[in-house]
């Protein structure tokens, strides 16, 4: 089989072993690339999930991976759970041997991934759920044996889905997992926060949605445009003695943001555990 090439991604075929919401945002970025819906594979146990991804994106997936899901096809991804990982790649090794496959299961290391499949070309993508509106944040890692077209092929993919960084050490996608992976769900509880603190204040719970999640979107930009850092950024904004200086320093004292890096080193240490739990075989 020829290497899939930069130039051609819409003319490979891919199949998808798992279709839930990060499949879902994948194929959908394939499909606005203008990939033909008979061209990519699903495997996805469960019913409503393959209507979903009939519906959104006119592809029809399979019961369960076999021999004519995955028979030549060019890119595996693997969005199955870390649990279920093993069992699958193992049943599923010997059907597509001349793919290239890319593995978005959180904590999963390489190295086991490579002894089910029997493949050294494996790629692994840490991203996170704003994918599915084109505004995600995906940590890659390659294995030496993954070439620079097997690269732009994966690029291409995680395109439509937001921004990707490529790691030289593999064990820096569980900092990626505590840091992006997790994140989403980080912002979401602070948009809680203040939702609950705006309405006790006086605004209607729509009128706090639209203030806390235009003020979160707003900095965000900010910060991703600005030259300056997060430190310099927030001290302008927060004058000594003023509303801003009260509230932070309400914060500091309920130790916010030593709660806040210890849950990260929490989900941090769950990534490891995840590899080590489900890594084994």
């Amino acid at each position: 089989m020829t290497q899939p090439t930069a130039s051609d991604l819409h003319h490979r075929t891919v199949t998808f072993i798992g279709g839930g919401n990060m499949a879902s945002a994948l194929i959908g970025g394939l499909r606005r690339q203008g990939m033909a819906a008979s061209r990519i594979r699903v495997a996805e146990p469960f019913d409503e999930a393959r209507a979903r991804l009939l519906a959104q994106h006119g592809v029809a997936a399979a019961p369960a991976a076999d021999a004519a899901l995955l028979g030549g096809c060019d890119l595996v991804v693997w969005a199955v759970k870390p649990q279920t990982f093993r069992e699958v790649a193992l049943a599923s090794a010997a059907m597509a041997p001349g793919a290239l496959h890319l593995s978005v299961a959180a904590g999963i290391r390489s190295d086991s991934i490579a002894a089910w499949l029997g493949s050294e070309r494996i790629v692994r993508a840490m991203p996170n759920t704003p994918a599915l509106v084109g505004q995600g944040m995906t940590g890659l890692f390659a294995r030496p044996a993954v070439t620079a077209d097997d690269r732009s092929l994966v690029d291409q993919m995680i395109a439509p889905t937001g921004q990707a960084l490529w790691l030289e050490a593999e064990s820096q996608l569980d900092a990626v997992t505590a840091l992006s992976g997790s994140g989403p769900a980080y912002v979401f509880y602070f948009i809680e926060a203040m939702v609950q603190a705006g309405t006790a204040l006086g605004l209607s719970a729509a009128q706090a949605q639209q203030l806390a999640v235009g003020t979160f979107t707003g900095a965000a930009t900010l910060a991703g445009q600005s030259d300056e850092p997060p430190t310099v950024l927030r001290e302008r904004v927060t004058s000594k003695g003023g509303t801003t200086y009260a509230a932070l320093t309400a914060l500091e004292n309920a130790g916010v943001k030593a709660a806040f890096v210890e849950a990260m080193e929490a989900a941090h240490r769950r990534a490891g555990e995840l590899g080590d739990e489900f890594g084994r075989g």
